[in-house]
């Protein structure tokens, strides 16, 4: 296959990815966007296989915000195009946009990630695997930064999760779209048909494993339609993510 820096995969929403109200549940976008990065990786000669078994090291997710105009619903189908830009010293930054069979953007996202080696748990500079692509792009999804969040405000415990085998990936500790369920379940049945996410940002700051406890804790801004999340290692108390959920009216 020829390498391409602008990946375009299509995609049918089944009923395993959407929710109670059939509309495809945000940690299943997250699923997507992972799937299409590790495809586009692979594609330019940097996928998880090459990374693990010539470099040692593995892509890691670290940041990344999402903005929706339209949530896609049960059946439908969708395109996402994903493309790199030129990396820095230590983070690969990756874009995606979300189109529906018209070609209309339905969803934006910016995404950091670093490269983490699997044996001593570090990261390594991304000049460690030399990355590149056939072209280089600087257009980005979304006009921002992606920084690390601060919340304002004071934050109530919601749940408790303990961290089982469902909950883990290859590399052994807690997937991010897995991260996006416990942030999503932070909120109750009412509030999701009331409200619908215009933005979701999430900082993923530490490891989770298996048979680790996280507590998750939320509180809403008081002069804004923001929701904070924090979820913390109860053993150590550690902050693992950090979220900002922008909400709205549900769209009809």
């Amino acid at each position: 296959m020829e390498a391409v820096t602008v990946f375009k995969k299509n995609y049918r929403v089944d009923l395993r990815d959407v929710d109670f109200q059939k509309q495809l549940k945000l940690s299943t976008l997250f699923s997507y966007f992972q799937d299409g990065a590790s495809l586009a990786s692979d594609n330019l000669g940097f996928g998880i296989q090459t990374l693990e078994q010539k470099f040692g090291v593995a892509w890691i997710l670290m940041r990344i915000r999402v903005d929706i105009s339209r949530i896609p619903m049960w059946d439908e189908e969708i395109t996402i195009e994903t493309w790199p830009l030129q990396p820095k010293k230590l983070e690969f930054a990756r874009d995606f946009l979300v189109r529906d069979q018209e070609g209309n953007v339905m969803v934006r996202a910016v995404s950091t990630w670093v490269i983490m080696d699997l044996q001593q748990r570090k990261l390594k500079r991304t000049s460690f695997i030399n990355f590149t692509s056939p072209e280089v792009i600087t257009e980005r999804a979304i006009n921002c930064q992606l920084g690390k969040l601060k919340h304002s405000g004071s934050l109530e415990v919601s749940y408790k999760k303990v961290i089982g085998y469902s909950d883990i990936d290859f590399n052994g500790h807690l997937n991010n779209s897995k991260y996006v369920d416990f942030i999503m379940d932070c909120f109750d049945l009412k509030e999701h048909e009331q409200y619908g996410v215009d933005t979701l940002e999430v900082d993923f700051t530490n490891e989770a494993i298996a048979g680790e406890s996280v507590v998750l804790y939320s509180g809403a801004d008081s002069d804004s339609n923001q929701v904070n999340i924090e979820g913390v290692k109860e053993q150590h108390q550690r902050v693992v993510c950090k979220a900002k959920v922008q909400t709205d009216a549900r769209r009809q």
